[in-house]
């Protein structure tokens, strides 16, 4: 192995892997504060704020093969201890100044509007147009200069800076396009040239460009209408916002079938509210149906299409009480209210009421880790410990506190454990508070 660098060298970066999956790869280890994507040789570079941080992902990735979308790719050193301004500027298709500019941004926790593109970018020339996509890289944006100095200047200067303190980053290469094609004025697209542009369609298939590598403009139909970026979702900025602009891999965002079968489940230990505890990390839940003539068998019926399709993606495969569950989708659109059906459409333990771009963020699959919130705040590391204890061997625990609130992190033997413990233990009291439990990506205490 070459000499410790914060630059990482990532090979076999196939056209399928975005930037948004590589940043999944290693943000557990560390800040990332540069990522070039070198697309001509199938390659990437990765700066973290550290050497450490670095460190710790190569680690990690000598035990673990990293794997993006079905492809592995491999990861070492980089010779370059620190990547330059010139390194930035030789990423694939963005070396080629332009007028036009291909704007990614990252870590988007707020919606991005025409509107504020303009206002960003305004200040360093005219700008005649501006059209906005969702890409697997995440949100993306093309912007057109009345002349190309102007797109020189504003890249220069807003490369790798943030919209909003502390999210929403810029990602500014040069596009090979030379005419953007807007046909409507709204706050997805504008053509400042021409203010008499329709806000929307009248009927009919969109009729919007496709930019070719820069994505097709809004490439999910909802049912040949109006194109949108995520159809049954009612607020898609957030949701895209809670991924980092981009959704994860395997998720496509187009189902809109809300109701999954779950089966194979053990049914001496499994019930209605366990199930609930299960799902609703994905989701909020409408009801759920125990299947008494299959009585390893449940319908869950979640708040969309969206929701149902994170919860299948997440927990196919996972194990509870011994049993591998397996999870489709439902042939019946809903679960009919019934005397054997238990309803949760109103239930306040529903986690996505509130905050819910924060709640999507923390989606995954069953990991060992657990973490606790709405703690007592003199609660001790040895009553945690004990009020969990009896789902499995409890490794280790960290007790900590952030924004003046106690929370913990349990780190189980395995998977089904702390599995066990989150169906179990979530929303039971626990020294007089009611608790809160959900899975944590954090790998190591």
């Amino acid at each position: 192995m070459s000499e410790a660098s914060k630059v990482i060298h990532v090979r076999n970066v196939g056209h399928e892997i975005s930037e948004n999956d590589l940043l999944q790869l290693f943000q557990p280890f560390g800040v990332i504060t540069k990522l070039v994507m070198l697309r001509a040789k199938n390659q990437a570079l990765i700066q973290m704020q550290d050497v450490a941080a670095a460190i710790s992902a190569l680690q990690f990735y000598t035990n673990v093969q990293p794997s993006i979308r079905g492809r592995n790719v491999y990861v070492q050193f980089s010779s370059h201890q620190e990547l330059t301004t010139m390194d930035q500027n030789s990423q694939g298709r963005g070396d080629e100044p332009n007028r036009i500019l291909l704007v990614t941004i990252h870590h988007m926790m707020y919606p991005i509007t025409v509107e504020v593109l303009h206002q960003v970018f305004s200040p360093y020339g005219f700008v005649e147009k501006i059209v906005t996509f969702q890409k697997s890289a995440g949100f993306q944006s093309l912007i057109q200069f009345q002349g190309r100095q102007s797109a020189i200047n504003a890249r220069t200067s807003l490369q790798g800076r943030n919209i909003y303190d502390g999210c929403c980053q810029l990602d500014i290469q040069f596009s090979n396009l030379d005419e953007l094609q807007v046909n409507y004025n709204n706050d997805r697209s504008r053509d400042f040239t021409n203010p008499n542009l329709p806000s929307e369609q009248k009927g009919g298939r969109s009729s919007q460009p496709s930019y070719g590598d820069a994505g097709g403009m809004y490439a999910l139909q909802a049912g040949g209408g109006r194109a949108v970026a995520y159809p049954q979702m009612a607020n898609a900025a957030a949701i895209a916002a809670a991924f980092g602009g981009g959704l994860p891999p395997g998720i496509s965002g187009t189902n809109d079938r809300c109701t999954v079968l779950v089966s194979n489940l053990n049914p001496d230990r499994v019930d209605e509210d366990k199930l609930f505890n299960l799902f609703s990390l994905y989701g909020n839940i409408v009801r759920i149906k125990l299947l008494r003539n299959k009585p390893d068998h449940a319908l869950v019926q979640m708040g969309d299409g969206f929701q149902a399709e994170l919860a299948v993606h997440f927990l196919k495969g996972a194990m509870l009480f011994g049993k591998r569950l397996e999870v489709n989708f439902s042939k019946h659109p809903n679960i009919t209210q019934g005397a054997d059906t238990h309803e949760y459409v109103n239930s306040n333990l529903n986690r996505f009421n509130r905050n819910a771009a924060k709640n999507y963020r923390y989606c995954c699959s069953p990991t060992k880790m657990i973490h606790l919130s709405t703690l007592p705040q003199d609660i001790t590391e040895e009553e945690i410990a004990a009020h969990l204890e009896e789902h499995g061997n409890i490794v280790n625990t960290k007790l900590f506190e952030m924004n003046g609130k106690k929370q913990a992190l349990v780190l189980f033997d395995t998977e089904e454990q702390a599995t066990e413990a989150l169906v179990c233990k979530h929303a039971t009291s626990l020294a007089g508070s009611i608790i809160r439990i959900s899975f944590s990506q954090v790998q190591a205490i």
